[in-house]
């Protein structure tokens, strides 16, 4: 088993790297917010009780979110910056 731990620290810095760190970022690719989520996947994983987007809920909200897809599928989800920052 993993023992990996996944903190804030850990998500601001994927957020830093998928989006600048702009929890707010809607740049018009499909994705939206700090962790750039899908909205099939924002969805899927919940996100709809906070904001019907990813880019209009809080960092705390998006991160909720990010642990309930993390606790699914890993860092598998956000390849480019899980390579680029090393994460298990």
């Amino acid at each position: 088993p993993s023992t990996f731990v996944v903190d804030d620290a850990t998500w601001d810095r994927l957020a830093m790297c998928e989006s600048s760190g702009n929890w707010a970022a809607n740049t018009g690719n499909g994705y939206y917010g700090g962790l750039q989520f899908s909205l099939p996947t924002w969805q899927g994983y919940g996100g709809a009780e906070f904001a019907a987007y990813p880019h209009q809920a809080t960092r705390e909200e998006q991160i909720a979110i990010a642990e309930r897809l993390y606790a699914a599928r890993g860092f598998q989800p956000w390849p480019a910056c899980r390579a680029e920052l090393g994460l298990p």
